[in-house]
């Protein structure tokens, strides 16, 4: 569990909740969405711990300490309702047993009771009109919150009559000081792994102190370094062997469109401190003396293409290629 304190950014949100349940006028239903590790559940167990909260700080936050946030952080909380599945849908079954009927039986030691339904987009459509009859008609105490990746297969009667809560990326800032801060980052490191994430803290917290991340950021370097005396085929099997399985190849790209980015800001700008990997200085400050605007933005764009080619699965080897050839023209 968790509480408002350790949510990063998303000011407007917290805000918006936080006052909410000042005034004792939370909404009986919410959806949060955004993209996997944008914080949702994070911020589901924030509004169900501070719920349910025997000491709130300024009325607004979980206490941490009252015997209701030990038992909402050990996820043993008898009114705060996670709802489970075994099969690769939410069956409506599963939303009449879990919420329907329980619903009806009153908090057993609280003022609200809480229901979390993670991978709401997983709800079968008589699921959710199921639901839907809850959410019309809630007893005074429920509240019920969905958490999705998007709206998408949510239908509008659903989303008309719950409070919408859109996880948006965070500014890279954010991420770089929280990474520097709570895990201990070098600077470098944390700026590089904001920029990488693109506003995404859980990928942020997930790649920054990996061993796997250095491995594919210095593989990355190596490349960038030695591509103008490396032929067009050992490029492409340089990358092709970044990702043997393939999987995670837009995670090199990423990290090679930064450091293109890297040289379009210094071209612009010529300020080193502007720079994400700005232990490169040298190599990239001599890139963009003897490369053009043009080109450079040509470079950005084809990395982009290539990635929607990938994702639209286009072979693996023609997508690369046709990269390589605009890396080295």
């Amino acid at each position: 569990m968790a509480n408002f304190r350790q949510i990063i950014g998303q000011q407007q949100i917290k805000d918006q909740l936080q006052n909410a349940i000042k005034r004792n006028s939370i909404s009986h239903a919410y959806i949060i969405y955004g993209e996997t590790g944008s914080g949702k559940r994070t911020l589901s167990d924030a509004i169900s711990q501070t719920l349910q909260c025997e000491n709130k700080i300024d009325g607004i936050d979980a206490c941490e300490n009252c015997k209701s946030c030990i038992q909402a952080k050990s996820y043993n909380h008898p009114d705060i309702k996670h709802l489970t599945h075994e099969k690769a849908s939410i069956s409506v079954d599963d939303i009449r047993r879990q919420i329907n009927n329980d619903i009806l039986i009153k908090p057993y030691s609280s003022k609200y009771k809480v229901y979390i339904i993670p991978d709401a987009n997983k709800m079968t459509e008589q699921a959710q009109n199921a639901l839907l009859k809850t959410i019309e008609e809630p007893p005074e105490y429920a509240v019920i919150i969905l958490i999705a990746n998007n709206l998408t297969g949510l239908l509008p009667t659903i989303q008309s009559r719950c409070i919408l809560l859109n996880l948006k990326p965070l500014n890279n800032n954010e991420i770089a000081n929280y990474l520097i801060t709570k895990l201990k980052l070098e600077p470098e490191q944390a700026q590089i792994a904001a920029g990488f994430c693109q506003g995404n803290m859980g990928k942020a917290i997930r790649f920054a102190s990996s061993e796997d991340f250095q491995i594919m950021k210095n593989q990355v370097l190596s490349l960038i370094k030695t591509l103008d005396n490396m032929d067009i085929p050992n490029i492409i099997n340089t990358i092709r062997n970044f990702s043997k399985d393939k999987n995670n190849i837009n995670d090199y790209l990423d990290l090679i469109l930064l450091w293109y980015r890297d040289v379009l800001m210094f071209k612009v700008t010529k300020d080193n401190n502007l720079l994400l990997y700005q232990g490169e200085y040298n190599t990239i400050s001599k890139y963009a003396n003897t490369h053009g605007y043009e080109d450079i933005e040509k470079i950005l764009k084809a990395i982009d293409t290539a990635k929607v080619r990938l994702a639209a699965n286009v072979n693996f080897d023609i997508a690369i290629e046709l990269l390589v050839l605009t890396l080295k023209d």
